[in-house]
């Protein structure tokens, strides 16, 4: 390797796990302690410039060897990419690599393996431990962004990915954002983050109870409000309740014109749009000590930005141009929802570099045809089953269970294809019945076995659910009983009905509050029952009660709308999968949670349901059969330290839970919270930071065994070791220490 002049260089030593093997006859070595056959490690001396940058000609020839870009850690653009959600991830990578396909991928891989560089994963950037900033060189994926939708053939079944136009093609219709339109700076991420991060839009009820200072401006106005002639009242009350404008009974379906036609599928795409000015705010908060730690609780209510215009023929032909608009997609209930889908589910495929929010705005936009109550021809949105708002696309590899979740199973039980590059660089397709081992595994433990760089999963229609949430002011002596009356109500609920209940900060120098979330997916009147039960509780006065019918795009925002997650604070999560909550640990939970920091959240969630259904992945049977997920959530100021925000989650999840707890949790990893890159994934049950490595094998259960033996076949050097992967080469166990990035304070 070259050197350049002038340059301040150190050695780094690694110990590689090929073994140079001697024998006693040998004539370089006389010494007699040597046993006849003998294994002396092979040392491996790499010179790294002490400025912790790729060296020049390493980064010329990887620039050459792609078609996406290539940012040195001295380039501005370099810390947007490789920004975490948790500000307290140290990031030592060389350079980021911006791949535009597998292809770039595959050539990443093998550029990294020739010259024994790490390679980290970045498809998102919420996971807590900092796996996909851990590496010598980080894979940003987030121009890697076609995406689809198609409806099932005559025979159910769907277009594979590699007879699809590869991206940046064009055919009669255009297929996908075309390479060229993605813009090449860090300066344009950072816009997209701002614009994702916006959750107001969920409820606006929400909004103004959560941020009563910030409403001096109402939300944009949804098409219900609009078309009502009375106008709401600013003046906040006591308790709230949100109701629809107009009766549900009384909107209208729109016909659609027979100019339309009816092809079997359907191509769509998020045209390139340049998104709104991000609002003005630091990624970390103020250095002051001496300022409140969880000073993000009195943000700034950033207005919603307009979504992405439809690019559908179905909607582009409709009679009015309502549909089409973006003030009619940023309606929390849209008037073309009342209609019966003509399909039972659908295809979506997208590329790792979409977040899944940006999928749910691209399946809001591009509705399939639907036959509308009135007899004519409507459309109806198809929505994969993801997680809440935010995660990115690997959420379709490591769990992923959210509010369609008990009705349809994880993410990764819909995942029906994908494309990945393997660890020697290799392309590969891999379903049900080609690579069937590698495909086992994907789904569960997928970034320890390789890059996926497309996905094709299926999607459900859902005109709209009746969904939103109940608030209660917590306190000690009345908040067991809450806990317990939801856990009584939800027993034997259909699997229509998803349901958690959070503990968490209230407003501003305000009480916590107890939040259920409730989202039927379903018939209003049928929702309403389980409204009616659960709000039956008559321990406190309901501060709110937001619950009506909703577009499950803005329902996915609702989580983080609780939550008010902030980007750049310190975070730490601890989850786990319980298989039953009797009274005594109901119990011991809010005592704990009455002594915890302002900036923690306790969640449990309603499992169940269709999860019991799959069994061909790497998730075990027993993981399945919870009753519950469980996830502390916390978050503080970067600078702020307080033992509490770790003790409390331990002893929390290790302590309090274990008695019911079963194995570890689901590996699903990330924050539903928000972002300010891409994503991993996740909302509620997840391997977090300093992950003991025995919860990341209890993770898999019985299926540990296999999953280590597929890692011998597809990875046996371990090159994606900055993943949950809690083995090295040689199947030691390596302390979480030593396996995550460092970071920052902990």
């Amino acid at each position: 390797m070259s050197v350049p002049e002038g340059a301040a260089f150190h050695i780094h030593i690694k110990i590689n796990s090929a073994l140079l093997m001697f024998r006693e006859s040998s004539s370089s070595l006389k010494d007699p302690r040597l046993s006849p056959i003998h294994a002396i490690p092979v040392v491996l001396i790499t010179i790294m410039p002490d400025t912790h940058t790729l060296p020049t000609n390493l980064f010329t020839e990887l620039a050459a060897t792609i078609r996406g870009d290539v940012y040195q850690s001295t380039d501005p653009n370099f810390v947007d990419y490789s920004k975490m959600f948790n500000g307290d991830v140290k990031v030592a990578a060389m350079a980021v690599a911006c791949p535009l396909d597998a292809q770039d991928v595959s050539r990443i891989i093998v550029f990294c393996q020739n010259h024994s560089l790490t390679i980290s994963i970045k498809a998102g950037g919420y996971g807590t431990a900092g796996w996909a900033v851990g590496g010598d060189i980080i894979v940003d994926l987030s121009r890697i962004v076609q995406t689809d939708i198609e409806s099932p053939k005559d025979d159910g079944s769907f277009t594979s990915i590699r007879d699809m136009p590869p991206p940046g093609s064009k055919g009669k219709e255009k297929a996908a954002t075309d390479i060229s339109d993605i813009a090449a700076s860090g300066k344009r991420r950072r816009d997209d983050d701002a614009r994702l991060r916006v959750y107001g839009a969920s409820s606006e009820s929400l909004e103004r109870f959560l941020h009563p200072a910030d409403m001096s401006e109402p939300l944009r106005p949804s098409i219900r409000r609009r078309l009502d002639a009375s106008p709401q009242t600013d003046d906040p009350s006591p308790q709230i309740s949100a109701s629809p404008a107009i009766p549900s009974e009384s909107i209208p379906v729109l016909p659609l014109e027979s100019v339309c036609g009816r092809p079997a599928t359907l191509t769509r795409s998020i045209p390139p749009t340049s998104p709104p000015t991000p609002p003005s705010q630091s990624s970390v908060s103020s250095p002051s000590i001496a300022a409140d730690p969880f000073g993000y609780l009195d943000d700034d209510l950033t207005q919603n930005p307009p979504p992405a215009p439809s690019t559908s023929r179905l909607v582009r032909h409709l009679p009015s141009s309502m549909f089409a608009s973006p003030a009619f997609l940023s309606s929390t209930q849209n008037m073309l929802t009342y209609a019966t889908p003509l399909h039972s589910h659908a295809y979506v495929t997208f590329g790792a570099g979409m977040r899944q929010k940006e999928v749910d705005q691209f399946c809001a936009a591009n509705p399939l045809e639907a036959q509308s109550l009135a007899g004519g021809r409507s459309a109806v949105p198809y929505h994969i089953p993801f997680a809440a708002h935010p995660a990115g696309s690997a959420v379709m590899l490591l769990g992923g269970f959210g509010f369609l979740g008990r009705l349809h199973g994880l993410s990764i039980d819909n995942l029906v294809e994908a494309e990945v590059v393997l660890a020697d660089g290799r392309i590969v397709i891999t379903n049900e019945s080609e690579h069937p081992d590698l495909w086992w595994a994907l789904r569960g433990a997928g970034p320890a076995f390789g890059v996926v760089t497309r996905y094709k999963a299926r999607a459900f229609p859902v005109p709209v659910v009746f969904a939103g949430s109940l608030i209660y002011r917590f306190h000690r002596a009345t908040a067991p009983s809450l806990i317990k009356h939801f856990r009584d109500c939800v027993k034997g609920a259909p699997r229509e009905l998803y349901a958690n209940v959070l503990l968490t900060a209230g407003p501003a120098g305000q009480d916590s509050l107890v939040v259920i979330q409730m989202c039927y997916v379903g018939p209003k009147v049928k929702g309403q029952e389980f409204l009616q039960a659960i709000s039956s509780w008559d321990g406190e006065r309901c501060l709110l009660n937001e619950v009506d019918e909703k577009s499950f795009l803005h329902q996915q925002d609702s989580v983080a709308q609780v939550l008010r997650g902030k980007a750049g604070n310190k975070w730490y999560i601890r989850s786990a999968l319980i298989h039953s909550l009797p009274d005594d640990i109901v119990n011991k939970t809010v005592l704990q949670f009455a002594e915890t920091p302002v900036g923690c959240t306790w969640l449990f969630e309603l499992a169940g349901g269709a999860l019991v259904d799959f069994e061909n992945s790497s998730l075990p049977k027993s993981q399945r059969q919870a009753a519950f997920t469980i996830a502390a959530l916390h978050q503080w100021d970067i600078d702020f330290e307080d033992p509490r925000c770790v003790e409390s989650a331990e002893e929390w999840i290790a302590e309090t839970l274990a008695p019911v707890a079963i194995g570890g949790p689901l590996p699903s990893v990330s924050l539903s919270i928000l972002d300010d890159v891409e994503v991993s994934q996740f909302h509620e049950q997840f391997l977090g930071r300093h992950e003991p490595p025995g919860r990341v094998m209890a993770c898999f259960g019985e299926n540990w065994n296999r999953l280590c033996e597929v890692k011998r076949t597809y990875d046996p050097s371990n090159f994606f070791r900055n993943s949950l992967w809690p083995l090295n080469a040689e199947g030691e166990v390596v302390p979480p220490e030593e396996h995550e990035p460092e970071h920052v304070r902990f």
